[in-house]
């Protein structure tokens, strides 16, 4: 395990090769906290959807959203009403202490991942930051906590960036995230862009495996492209070399759902690439996650994005 804090935040990183394009603002809303780029929304931060938060919607540079809006929002083209606990973009896990934060409960006294407030909100113009602090309660008895930074910005014409690092932190007894594939950085891609829906939806990873054959395999990164609002466009999400187990496995599915899994290994394919496995926290200990979420333009090659992953995960 590496010594630095598991923190959940999203870093947008400033070693990029073209200007900044877009004002990026950050506001708080009724549910959250609202992003935005030239006065045009970008994302909102919901401190409460189900029984998490999670950033709902997210739109692309071409001014499409690249998420689905089913549970959160009305349903769009090819949307199903499955996975209520898919919400676009969220972090949450399968088994933790023997509780399960993955799926929507079914009682009011299940688990909840229970924003606890802001530590950031602000922007410089060309970042805007939230940082949130989250109590994971399972049956009203906290499990652990966790620290979200998000960073939000538009560095170059065509792509959109949110650089998140997430810091789990076990409280005064040991907290254990367990082997299963229900996990855990994830989103739940817009109907028409998954791969099920034959209008073109595309996986691929870094390894070069596509579409159902990248599902839980190791991999630096995995991109999710497809039409949006009857735009090309793609979401990557890279795993950055400054996170505990990286690489990790991928719980990506045709049917739109998108996640790394640093936690799983027995329900996937046999990989001698991704250090990962149960993670178990002494009292005070920590973990950190770390990953790049890039909205892109188009549909782009592996060439590209490998290019793209090696300068914006570059030190």
């Amino acid at each position: 395990m590496k010594p630095h804090g598991l923190v959940l935040s999203v870093v947008l990183l400033a070693a990029v090769v073209t200007p900044a394009c877009g004002e990026l603002t950050v506001k708080p809303s009724d549910a959250g906290a609202v992003v935005e780029v030239d006065g045009e929304l970008f994302a909102e931060y919901l401190t409460r959807s189900g029984h998490q938060p999670a950033i709902w919607p997210l739109v692309g540079p071409q001014g499409n959203r690249l998420t689905r809006s089913y549970p959160l929002g009305e349903r769009g083209a090819d949307e199903r009403d499955d996975h209520p606990h898919h919400r676009s973009l969220w972090f949450a896990h399968g088994i933790v202490n023997d509780a399960d934060f993955w799926l929507e409960p079914k009682g009011d006294d299940g688990c909840l991942i229970k924003h606890e407030g802001f530590e950031t909100l602000e922007s410089d113009g060309q970042v805007a930051t939230i940082v949130t602090r989250n109590d994971w309660l399972a049956g009203g008895e906290s499990q652990c906590t966790d620290r979200r930074s998000f960073c939000f910005s538009a560095p170059e014409s065509g792509v959109r960036l949110i650089d998140c690092t997430i810091e789990l932190i076990a409280g005064d007894q040991p907290v254990t995230f367990g082997d299963t594939k229900e996990g855990a950085f994830a989103v739940r891609v817009a109907g028409t862009m998954k791969v099920d829906a034959k209008q073109g939806g595309h996986i691929v990873n870094s390894a070069g495996q596509q579409d159902s054959e990248a599902w839980g395999r190791a991999a630096n990164w995995v991109d999710y492209s497809g039409p949006a609002d009857g735009k090309q466009s793609g979401i990557a999400i890279f795993s950055c070399p400054d996170s505990d187990h990286d690489p990790c496995l991928w719980h990506v599915r045709t049917y739109g759902l998108f996640a790394a899994n640093p936690f799983g290994v027995r329900h996937f394919p046999a990989s001698d690439l991704a250090p990962q496995g149960p993670v178990t926290l002494q009292p005070g200990g920590s973990f950190k996650l770390r990953y790049l979420v890039v909205l892109h333009d188009g549909q782009r090659s592996q060439d590209q994005l490998a290019a793209m992953y090696e300068r914006l995960t570059a030190k």
